[in-house]
């Protein structure tokens, strides 16, 4: 089963695939995860992302599409796999499709987990992190029982740079520019599904294990 997750920033796609990945034993691939390891390893292509990524800059299509070819083929994503963060643009899901084409491969369905804006927001402004041991909490749904001071550590808690609203606001815009023509390509092949984000994780996980089960059959 070879499976494409969609989501912005916040919708807890990342906690989906770990679920899929456990139940169904295929491995969730997330393009950041691939660039750091390519970088890590010194590989050629990690060598040319990381002149991009020590930039700031976005690495080029033609580095990620290659470094996920490699990753495609490794012996682990022959039962299927979950791609995490690609494709992101038009161009992307088209390389994709070629190299699977090539693979004799084709893509079983694309999950989109749909969070509104203003749940996307409340999600991420609201957390706060501990400094010194990294444990997470948010003010609404997770607060710590002392106001700024982590429970496990006594650490001091803070609101990381890329949580504050005006960069939430402008990665989930940046994400719907990107993504909807995305899906729009995706719906057109009858293998889109939309899944409502709002529910609590088991909510969202029964909707995607019966899309899944379906797909099996």
């Amino acid at each position: 089963m070879n499976l494409v997750l969609l989501g912005a920033p916040g919708a807890g796609k990342g906690t989906q695939a770990k679920i899929i990945m456990e139940k169904y034993g295929i491995p969730q691939i997330s393009t950041g995860d691939m660039l750091r390891e390519a970088v890590t390893k010194g590989t050629e292509l990690g060598k040319k992302a990381r002149e991009y990524m020590n930039q700031g800059k976005l690495v080029p299509d033609e580095i990620v599409v290659e470094i996920v070819r490699e990753r495609l083929s490794q012996k682990d994503c022959e039962k299927g796999f979950i791609l995490d963060g690609f494709p992101r643009t038009i161009a992307q899901a088209e390389a994709l499709d070629r190299i699977l084409e090539k693979m004799g491969k084709k893509i079983n369905a694309v999950i989109n987990v749909n969070v509104p804006e203003e749940e996307v927001i409340k999600r991420i402004v609201y957390r706060r992190t501990c400094k010194k041991c990294g444990a997470i909490y948010h003010l609404l749904y997770n607060p710590p029982k002392k106001e700024s001071t982590c429970d496990k550590c006594g650490g001091e808690l803070y609101q990381r740079e890329d949580d504050r609203e005006e960069t939430v606001k402008e990665r989930f815009r940046v994400y719907r520019k990107n993504t909807e023509p995305l899906i729009d390509y995706y719906k057109k092949r009858r293998i889109f599904f939309d899944v409502d984000g709002t529910k609590d994780v088991e909510g969202v996980k029964r909707e995607v294990l019966n899309i899944l089960e379906k797909i099996k059959r």
